[in-house]
C-alpha cells in the first residue's frame, strides 16, 4: 500500500539529508497530509482528480505556457530541484573536499537504490549521464569486426543512428535497417520484422522500447528471445520507457540497456544510467578508460573526470517520488491523460492520431496530424495562438505534432489542446472546402 504523503515525502528528505547531515534541508511545504491508498486499482487511481491536483502542486511549471512536450526533458517537483541546489550549496563550501570525500560516498547507496527499482543487481548498473552516452559506451565499446552485421531500425533515436555509422564508416560493421510502419498493435509485426532480419552474421540487435517519434512500444522481450536462440547481443534504447511503463529491466531479456533518469523519472537534467548484464560486462571497453577498461566491474563506466556531483546525488530524491506515487499508478494515470485527449481528437474530420490507444502499445507520447497542415505549422499555431508547447515531428515515413502530457498535467490542460485542434481542423477543413 502506497505511504501517506506526509511520511513519503519526510522519508524522502531524510533518505537525502541523513546521508550527508544536512540541516535544514526538508521544508515544511513538503509535509502536506496525502490520503492513504485504500484498496483503488492503479485504474481507479488514474482518475482521482483530487490525489493528481496534490501532485500538480509539487511541480513549479508554468501557469501561462502549457507544457506537452515532457517527453525531451521532464520538469523535476520542487522536492528534487531543492535537493540538487542543497547539495550544489554543499559542494561549494569546499569542492574537492566536499565532492570527492563526502557526496562521491553516496554513490554505491544511489547505485542501490536505482538497482532496486530497476529490478537487477547494483553491480549490473553505472551511473552517468544520459541514454545517449550510455548507449555509446556500448556501441563502440563491443567487439565487432568488418562485415559483422548489426540490425536496428530507421525509427531509432539519431544519436544512435549516428554512433552506429561510425561504426560503420570506421570499422566496417554492416548495417541492416528495418522501416516501420506504424503504430502496429500486434506483437508478430515487430518479432517477424526483425527475424527476417537475422543472418548468420547478425552480432547485434539495437531495439528503441518506446519510439520517441510516435510513442510506439516495442515487444521487446520477444524479439529479444528470438535474438538470443540465434546468439545476438540485445541492446535497448529505454530512454522513454524507464519510469514511464511499469517493467523491471531484467524483464525485457536484453544484454545492455541505457536510459535517461531526466525524462520520465523527473531526476535532475543530465543524468543517466547503464546496465549490462552481469556476465556482459568484460565484453565492453570502458569508453573513458580506467586501468580496467576491459575487466569485469561495472564502475569502469563511471570514470568520467569532475561532474556534477549535485544532480547526480539528487537522483535518489527523485527516486523516493517515484516510489511514493507508484509505477503502476503512475503508468495508469499517464496512458489515461494520453487517452484523454487522443480518443477526443481522432474522430474530427481532417484529424488523425498516429498512436494506439491500447496500453501494451503506447503510454502517455502520441502523434497527431492534421490534413494539409506540415507539422510545423500546426506547432507554430499552437504555440502563437494558444500558448501551448509541442514537438514537431518529421522523420522518415512519421510525420505530425508530438504530444507529451505528463503527471502534472491535468484533463482541464487536455480539454485547452482539444479546443486548440478542434479550431485548427475546423479553419483547415473550411479552407479546403473554399479552395
Amino acid at each position: 500500500m502506497p505511504t501517506s504523503r506526509r511520511s513519503f515525502f519526510r522519508q524522502s528528505g531524510a533518505a537525502v539529508a541523513g546521508a550527508f547531515a544536512l540541516p535544514g534541508f526538508l521544508p515544511d511545504a513538503y509535509a502536506q497530509p496525502l490520503p492513504d491508498a485504500g484498496l483503488k486499482s492503479p485504474a481507479e487511481w488514474a482518475r482521482d482528480e483530487d490525489f493528481w491536483a496534490r501532485i500538480k502542486t509539487d511541480f513549479t511549471v508554468s501557469p501561462n505556457l502549457l507544457n506537452l512536450n515532457n517527453g525531451g526533458v521532464s520538469p523535476q517537483p520542487k522536492l528534487v530541484q531543492d535537493a540538487h541546489i542543497r547539495f550544489y550549496q554543499y559542494a561549494n563550501e569546499a569542492p574537492t573536499y566536499y565532492m570527492w570525500r563526502i557526496l562521491d560516498q553516496g554513490r554505491e547507496a544511489l547505485r542501490g537504490k536505482l538497482a532496486d527499482l530497476a529490478g537487477c543487481s547494483p553491480d549490473e548498473l553505472a551511473i552517468n549521464r544520459n541514454a545517449t552516452e550510455g548507449l555509446n559506451t556500448v556501441i563502440f565499446g563491443l567487439n565487432l569486426k568488418a562485415g559483422d552485421e548489426v540490425v536496428l531500425t530507421r525509427q531509432d533515436y539519431p544519436n544512435m543512428l549516428n554512433a552506429w555509422k561510425q561504426r560503420e564508416k570506421r570499422d566496417g560493421v554492416k548495417l541492416v535497417f528495418l522501416n516501420l510502419a506504424l503504430p502496429q498493435e500486434t506483437d508478430e509485426y515487430f518479432v517477424e520484422q526483425f527475424v527476417r532480419a537475422f543472418t548468420p552474421r547478425t552480432k547485434v540487435v539495437h531495439l528503441t522500447h518506446l519510439i520517441n517519434w510516435v510513442g510506439q512500444v516495442l515487444p521487446v522481450r520477444k524479439i529479444a528471445d528470438e535474438a538470443r536462440k540465434r546468439g545476438i547481443a540485445v541492446i535497448v534504447d529505454g530512454a522513454h520507457s524507464f519510469a514511464h511503463l511499469d517493467y523491471k529491466i531484467p524483464d525485457l531479456g536484453c544484454d545492455f540497456y541505457a536510459t535517461s533518469l531526466h525524462k520520465w523519472l523527473c531526476a535532475p537534467f543530465g543524468s543517466g544510467m547503464l546496465y549490462i548484464k552481469k556476465d556482459r560486462i568484460p565484453d565492453v571497453w570502458a569508453l573513458l578508460s580506467n586501468d580496467k577498461p576491459d575487466g569485469p566491474d561495472i564502475r569502469k563506466f563511471e570514470t568520467l573526470g569532475t561532474r556534477s556531483f549535485a544532480s547526480e546525488m539528487a537522483i535518489g530524491t527523485a527516486v523516493d517520488y517515484h516510489l511514493g506515487i507508484g509505477s503502476a499508478r503512475k503508468f495508469a494515470r499517464l496512458h489515461y491523460l494520453k487517452n484523454y485527449w487522443a480518443e477526443r481528437v481522432q474522430s474530427m474530420p481532417g484529424v488523425r492520431v498516429h498512436t494506439s490507444l491500447k496500453p501494451d502499445y503506447a503510454g502517455a507520447l502520441a502523434l497527431f496530424s492534421i490534413d494539409g497542415m506540415k507539422p510545423g505549422e500546426v506547432e507554430s499555431q499552437l504555440l502563437g495562438q494558444y500558448k501551448i508547447h509541442t514537438s514537431p515531428v518529421v522523420w522518415e515515413n512519421i510525420s505530425g505534432v508530438r504530444v507529451t502530457p505528463h503527471i502534472y498535467t491535468t484533463p482541464k490542460d487536455l480539454d485547452r489542446l482539444v479546443t486548440a485542434i478542434t479550431d485548427l481542423a475546423d479553419k483547415q477543413v473550411g479552407q479546403i472546402r473554399k479552395g
